[in-house]
């Protein structure tokens, strides 16, 4: 083999999605036993980190996989029809990575530091946002050299496997007032507990456990941002544009897991009238899920971020989730009894999908936010 021959391969592009359908029917087995124990999916983890998933999203110029965004978005999804929790776990690394890749290549952020070590390292980036969101919560007291952090963040999905604990906490400032701190904190860290809580209905697999900091050091070097408690700030403009489309992804695969099912069991039944209908409502519910699912995608590759920009991806959120909830309850209709059974797994998707209620801005709170926005009121207000 020439040459050059042997440098285009190196630098061949990975195809991420080819990977992933490869490993789907792994994560598929292990589904339903990671469900029934209550247990973290880490074997599905292990062989995603195993195929380099989790570096994927990361520049091949900085040491990663240089999967584009849409392709991140497109492999969460198949992830999600394979293993709702593997991929709702996974989209959580993967949206602190696409923001850093973000703001890297937009604001020239000095966060390919940290890109650089998901690549070289595989690290696993565990998310705080989801229980922490604009007000953020514990505590940051002012040390010499940094501070001390106490705090207990819920929702930390991975965090059995992860290194980088993303999360945030409120200084006191004398000053500003009420300053919400940004920050990484390893996960082997002095003062760090994980309290395994995550015993729940639906996405039972994601070992979305409590994460307890108790007067942890943090130095001040190591303090990424700062804003004001309780206010939009463009952080989060970014974070509303690209985390979301990445997190309903899992949604709208584990949707689409349940249809398929429901139509290959409504494939081999007569065909009356009834569940013809039915079967049309459920294509109707799938077919919005994933055209609001796609314009969110759309978004995050050519907007950019700002109010109106946040309310769009919101809408779109509300939509997508209402939708992927509704596929997957006329899955039910549409298999009728046999559903019921969790051999079949359109109940496990039933209940995975009603997590899609609960991430930020839920659904009363981001009609509050658009209704403002469209009205000239203030979004703070």
């Amino acid at each position: 083999m020439s040459t050059s021959t042997m440098a285009a391969l190196e630098t061949a592009p990975i195809d991420w999605l080819g990977r992933a359908d490869a490993v789907c029917a792994q994560l598929a087995d292990n589904a339903a036993r990671h469900d029934a124990e209550d247990a973290f999916v880490s074997d599905n983890y292990a062989r995603l980190k195993a195929e380099g998933f989790f570096s994927a999203h990361v520049p091949v110029e900085l040491g990663g996989g240089g999967a584009d965004y849409a392709e991140l978005a497109t492999v969460i999804r198949r992830l999600g029809a394979a293993c709702g929790s593997t991929a709702l776990a996974y989209s959580m690394h993967s949206h602190l990575v696409a923001a850093a890749l973000w703001r890297w290549r937009h604001q020239n952020a000095p966060t390919d530091g940290l890109l650089k070590r998901v690549a070289a390292e595989n690290l696993v980036l565990i998310s705080s946002g989801g229980s922490d969101w604009l007000n953020s919560a514990g505590a940051a007291v002012k040390v010499e050299g940094g501070f001390h952090i106490t705090a207990r963040k819920i929702f930390s999905s991975g965090c059995l496997a992860g290194d980088l604990l993303m999360t945030s906490a409120v200084h006191d400032d004398p000053d500003a007032g009420p300053t919400v701190l940004h920050f990484g904190v390893p996960l082997t860290a002095e003062g760090v507990l994980i309290h395994e809580t995550w015993r729940v209905m639906g996405m039972r697999g994601t070992g979305s456990h409590d994460v307890e900091l108790n007067a942890v050091f943090v130095p001040d070097a190591a303090i990424a941002g700062r804003r004001p408690q309780g206010k939009w700030h463009p952080l989060f403009h970014i974070i509303s544009l690209i985390a979301f489309p990445l997190i309903y992804a899992a949604y709208v695969g584990v949707a689409e897991s349940a249809r398929d099912k429901a139509l290959e069991v409504a494939r081999r039944r007569p065909a009356d009238e009834g569940l013809v209908q039915r079967v049309g409502e459920m294509q109707n519910a799938f077919a919005a899920a994933e055209t609001s699912h796609q314009r969110m995608i759309r978004l995050a590759e050519i907007a950019m971020p700002g109010a109106e920009t946040t309310s769009e991806v919101m809408i779109g959120r509300t939509l997508v989730g209402e939708a992927a909830i509704r596929t997957t309850e006329l899955a039910l209709e549409v298999a009728g009894g046999g559903a019921f059974h969790r051999a079949m797994g359109i109940e496990r998707a039933f209940r995975d999908v009603q997590g899609a209620r609960f991430h930020p801005l839920q659904q009363k709170a981001q009609l509050r936010y658009t209704g403002r926005l469209a009205l000239g009121l203030d979004i703070d207000g």
